[in-house]
């Protein structure tokens, strides 16, 4: 549904994109990581046909985006960064004007526009100016005009920015119901995103693709999968019941505070034994449990050293 291959974009001596390749399948939900500056939204620009790559090619549902432009952007919805709009326009006036645009007809233009002011509780804005909404509603806006043409693929850039927690929530669900039907990808530098939405997700840093995988499988990588977190009153004698503990590695401080993590051989086999050892030597803990891994380790892992451009 969405493909790009070797796909570049240089700015004189300065490369944003270099030479990535990736695909999204009918029903993917595609997460697009990075630091600030990683070449996400230079991406993201090029497959919706906004910027001309400086190689490679891209391609929506089949059509190359340079040599069948407008056949790739009917395919395509896209929610640009900062979610542009005509600050001078009513919403319901910008919505059927994207109608339009897209050559819907008046009769299915209109329903398009209820369904999508439906669906993101436009309904009390409808007659404002752009210009005078708060950021998240503007962001709701912007939304909407990407999906009122009823697209098989998103490109959605953050999303979810700008919107307080209720929004969000609102949001990630509709983006779910239409992942159902549809190829999304969400450029994001919000890990929970990728953790609540995402069935895939890629890493760029400095224009390269760092990693491609199922956020299973970056928990995966991180060195605390299978480690023991536990809540301890005190740690020093944490500590001390377990070192020299066989399978047992390090024990360290969690940095989100009030807790400890102990890192060894993992699993459950190391769950039973360090929390049999610090009963034995009567040291009190509560609430142990396994880490699934940690994507904001797997991060910082990755990108750590590549510099943010």
């Amino acid at each position: 549904m969405i493909q790009a291959r070797q796909l570049s974009k240089r700015y004189g001596r300065f490369t944003a994109v270099d030479a990535i390749d990736f695909s999204v399948a009918p029903g993917e939900v595609l997460g697009f990581l990075g630091p600030n500056g990683a070449g996400k939204s230079t991406t993201m620009r090029m497959l919706a046909g906004f910027l001309a790559p400086s190689g490679g090619s891209a391609s929506v549902c089949g059509h190359d985006v340079v040599s069948a432009p407008l056949a790739a952007r009917r395919a395509l919805g896209y929610l640009p960064e900062g979610a542009p709009s005509y600050g001078e326009m009513r919403v319901r006036d910008f919505l059927a004007f994207v109608a339009d645009a897209h050559g819907l007809d008046a009769a299915t233009g209109a329903r398009r526009v209820g369904e999508v002011v439906a669906r993101l509780a436009l309904e009390t804005v409808l007659g404002q100016r752009i210009d005078t909404l708060s950021k998240g509603f503007r962001r709701r806006v912007a939304l909407a005009a990407a999906i009122v043409h009823d697209p098989p693929a998103l490109l959605l850039d953050e999303p979810t920015d700008g919107l307080d927690p209720n929004q969000k929530h609102d949001v990630r669900r509709l983006i779910r119901q239409m992942s159902r039907d549809r190829t999304i990808v969400i450029s994001t530098h919000i890990l929970e995103e990728v953790q609540a939405l995402c069935t895939r997700a890629i890493v760029i840093a400095h224009g390269k693709l760092l990693a491609d995988a199922t956020p299973a499988e970056f928990e995966q990588r991180s060195r605390f999968h299978g480690a023991v977190s536990l809540r301890a009153g005190d740690s020093v004698a944490v500590r001390a019941a377990l070192e020299g503990m066989q399978g047992v590695r390090a024990v360290e401080p969690d940095e989100s505070g009030g807790r400890l993590i102990v890192f060894g051989a993992g699993g459950a086999e190391l769950l039973a034994a360090v929390g049999e050892r610090l009963t034995s030597r009567g040291v009190a803990f509560a609430d142990a449990h396994l880490e699934r891994g940690r994507l904001e380790d797997v991060f910082r892992s990755l990108t750590l050293g590549q510099g943010a451009r």
